[in-house]
């Protein structure tokens, strides 16, 4: 599914509508430049699960945890240098768990990612304006047929 934005609230719209259809054991893969909105779509599943924390990306942490409808798990593995990093903090305990797990810079550690998941690609469309995101959601399992119910 392509959508193309003109702002942070319809990409947060997006992700909270992920949220809400998210199941336990969900990984949803993040990709995009600095500035995309890559956040913005977390928070708006992390809003979708009924989390009302502030959610922050884990940069230095490389992942964050919340307590919601289910367990989320929010990874940022932009500064890992080496997936045995990212295997060390118990990764796959993470993601084959019954929580929905983000993980932004999903592109760095692709041979960690499970067969199924959702791949979420977020790009500026600067001919259309400095706001303007495209938003490519692909799936990969019939588990997440849900995506086809998401609209902007």
């Amino acid at each position: 599914m392509k959508f193309i934005v003109n702002n942070v609230d319809k990409t947060f719209c997006i992700g909270k509508q992920i949220g809400k259809l998210a199941n336990p054991g969900d990984v949803i893969c993040l990709i995009g430049d600095l500035g995309t909105g890559k956040t913005h779509i977390t928070k708006g599943i992390a809003k979708g699960l009924d989390i009302d924390d502030h959610i922050t990306s884990p940069t230095f942490n490389i992942v964050n945890e919340y307590e919601g409808r289910l367990n989320f798990y929010h990874f940022d593995v932009y500064r890992v240098n080496d997936p045995d990093e990212i295997e060390a903090i118990g990764f796959d305990e993470y993601i084959f768990s019954n929580a929905v797990s983000v993980i932004e810079w999903a592109n760095y550690i692709t041979d960690l990612i499970p067969k199924e998941h959702i791949t979420i690609e977020i790009s500026k469309v600067l001919e259309l304006g400095e706001t303007y995101r495209k938003i490519n959601i692909d799936y990969y399992g019939s588990r997440y047929d849900y995506v086809k119910e998401i609209e902007v």
